[in-house]
């Protein structure tokens, strides 16, 4: 018999509870649902007013991956559903996870969430700035943190405050708050910063995305910035073969990792989630606040 929850009025059919999400972990699907519960307040706050797309893995990380944007069937009517901007002609839609009903619906169908840089109220002008460091073997999120290092302090020189997650896979995410801004002109802004760390580090970094470029080297994805892009949200879980989270860190934590060489540093289960929350609140706070938002030069 399906168990039913109901949460902040809403009901709903939680189903397979007992199953295996994480095979090298053992976590299950009940641990996943408690886990969204618990880092729900922080996870809203950046999902709020933000389409998402989902990467559903209702098997686990080793089943079948579907990556979707369109609500899924069966979406609630109850759900919110926002037009979004297609290339195409018509409009699309997608869900806006805006409470906590919805997130546990969403939790539910056992998902990673990706949202765009702007919101549903101002499609296409994006209010965030993105960059994707991501790391070619032998390279890790060691060399990714000493790019980071680079470009936080190029971003400083625009008055761009920027800040810094987990990918929850082996790279890392670098944020900052904007004036709305049309996304092609953040986009451009973006790949101007991947060309200039490519010059200042060329041993180190790559604008581009060929991949025979990147073996040893991070490349700086600009490309997220685009209008039609998401990317993984703060807080999700990711389909990996440990519950890993795109989890914000510190740029201590981002230095120490640097001049440690010790990759290890930045990879965050979500068993730890709870305890980094209770000791250093939401390390992407800023981002929500207005008093941080920067401009594009």
């Amino acid at each position: 018999m399906t168990p039913i929850t109901e949460v902040e009025g809403r009901r709903l059919a939680l189903k397979n509870l007992d199953k295996v999400l994480y095979a090298a972990t053992g976590t299950t699907k009940g641990e996943v649902l408690h886990y969204y519960a618990r880092t729900a307040d922080p996870l809203l706050a950046h999902l709020a007013d933000r389409p998402v797309s989902f990467l559903r893995y209702p098997d686990g990380p080793d089943g079948q991956l579907f990556f979707t944007k369109n609500p899924p069937p069966g979406t609630p009517s109850w759900v919110r559903i926002a037009d979004v901007p297609r290339k195409t002609a018509d409009s699309g839609k997608q869900v806006v996870v805006g409470d906590l009903a919805t997130l546990m619906w969403a939790a539910n169908l056992v998902v990673e969430f990706h949202t765009h840089q702007w919101r549903a109220a101002a499609p296409n002008r994006a209010d965030r700035l993105i960059l994707d460091l991501d790391p070619g073997a032998p390279a890790t999120v060691v060399e990714a943190c000493a790019v980071a290092l680079w470009l936080r302090e190029r971003l400083a020189e625009d008055g761009i405050e920027a800040h810094a997650k987990t990918s929850g896979a082996k790279g890392l995410h670098m944020l900052a708050a904007l004036e709305p801004a049309p996304s092609s002109e953040v986009s451009a802004y973006a790949k101007s910063l991947a060309v200039e760390a490519e010059n200042a580090l060329p041993d180190l970094v790559v604008h581009r995305m060929r991949r025979s470029l990147r073996p040893g080297k991070v490349f700086v994805d600009h490309s997220q910035n685009a209008a039609a892009k998401t990317t993984a949200a703060p807080y999700t879980l990711r389909a990996r073969p440990e519950p890993t989270v795109s989890a914000p860190v510190s740029w201590a934590e981002v230095e120490e990792c640097a001049e440690s060489a010790d990759a290890a540093r930045l990879a965050f289960r979500m068993e730890s989630m709870g305890e980094r929350l209770e000791r250093y609140g939401d390390l992407l706070a800023p981002l929500l606040d207005p008093e941080h938002t920067g401009r594009l030069p």
